[in-house]
């Protein structure tokens, strides 16, 4: 049953999440690396995330040698409430493998995953540094808040519309499967720290407990570059990724960027790179507050100003008129 309790209980959490602005001047892409952010692109925007990718196999023990082109796009879409985002990924992947005892050539959509992300968490919501009149040194002191992550949470459902087409160990990975992850966002002035804890292909024999750890530097208001860690972990492949990059801001609303990859193990060898373009569609978009009322206070301020100004130019004017009167006399 629907209940005032109910009612109340959503009539506060649309007033929390309409505190919440994320939307940025500029567009706010994942690309080129594999991490999540926690922030959404904002309500009612709308973001288009591309990319080409090749990859080079080798196994030297078994004579083993795979080449792969894959292209994905991911969309975003911000929806409800400002920290609430539906996103779509699509995968589609053409691979060629050579063996002492075959040949294969496979092309195809890999994998589709729909999803949503909510930012449960931000630390600089509310939060207000006020300077310390009386010292420098206390104004000018490391920050130890910076550590506090934004804090989001992801759901999701993966269809592998190959199925085990693609798959090259056992057992088969299911055509449905869930994807949970944990994202948490730093900010150390121009750099950005992103950390993703993610359980994918669950349940089943396949379900992978993964990572990736990317840091972010802006250099100027259209480059910057990246730095990334990702890693595997299921009961049939095991390995870690290091990957860089750069991205350069075309217009407000586009980005190109570029990357390459190497993993560690060495059984495989897989060295590889690619490219991509992000895009994004904010005509619908209405400001929204944001974390720290700062204009408000300011023109509160502003206004008492005023009004004390009027006072006493109408005091002094009174005055002027009362000596006028005298004068006149």
């Amino acid at each position: 049953m629907f209940n005032k309790k109910h009612f109340t209980f959503l009539i506060l959490v649309f007033s929390v999440t309409s505190n919440f602005a994320q939307f940025t001047d500029v567009i706010n892409s994942n690309r080129p690396g594999q991490s999540m952010s926690a922030f959404s692109v904002g309500k009612t925007v709308i973001q288009a995330e591309m990319g080409v990718n090749y990859s080079k196999e080798t196994n030297d023990a078994t004579n083993y040698k795979g080449k792969i082109w894959e292209s994905d796009l991911t969309l975003r879409y911000g929806v409800l409430f400002e920290q609430l985002e539906v996103i779509a990924n699509i995968e589609y992947l053409n691979e060629t493998i050579t063996t002492p005892l075959f040949d294969k050539q496979e092309s195809g959509l890999k994998r589709t995953t729909i999803g949503a992300k909510f930012l449960v968490y931000d630390p600089e919501r509310n939060y207000e540094k006020k300077p310390n009149l009386y010292s420098w040194k206390a104004n000018h002191q490391f920050n130890w808040r910076q550590f506090i992550p934004a804090v989001a949470l992801y759901g999701g459902v993966n269809l592998n519309l190959a199925r085990d087409k693609f798959l090259r160990t056992a057992p088969p990975e299911k055509g449905f499967s869930l994807k949970g992850m944990i994202l948490t966002q730093n900010q150390f002035g121009r750099y950005t720290f992103l950390t993703n804890i993610i359980i994918d292909r669950f349940p089943s024999q396949t379900t992978s407990f993964d990572y990736v750890l990317t840091m972010t530097r802006g250099f100027n208001s259209r480059v910057s570059g990246f730095v990334e860690i990702q890693g595997f972990n299921d009961q049939y492949y095991k390995d870690h990724f290091f990957r860089l990059g750069a991205a350069y801001l075309l217009k407000q609303n586009l980005q190109v960027d570029a990357s390459v990859n190497s993993n560690f193990q060495g059984a495989p060898n897989i060295v590889g790179g690619g490219v991509g373009i992000s895009w994004r569609f904010d005509a619908n978009y209405e400001d929204v507050m944001l974390r720290i009322p700062k204009e408000d206070k300011r023109s509160k301020l502003d206004k008492k100003s005023d009004k004390l100004k009027d006072k006493k130019k109408e005091k002094e004017n009174k005055r002027i008129d009362a000596v006028e009167g005298d004068k006149a006399k």
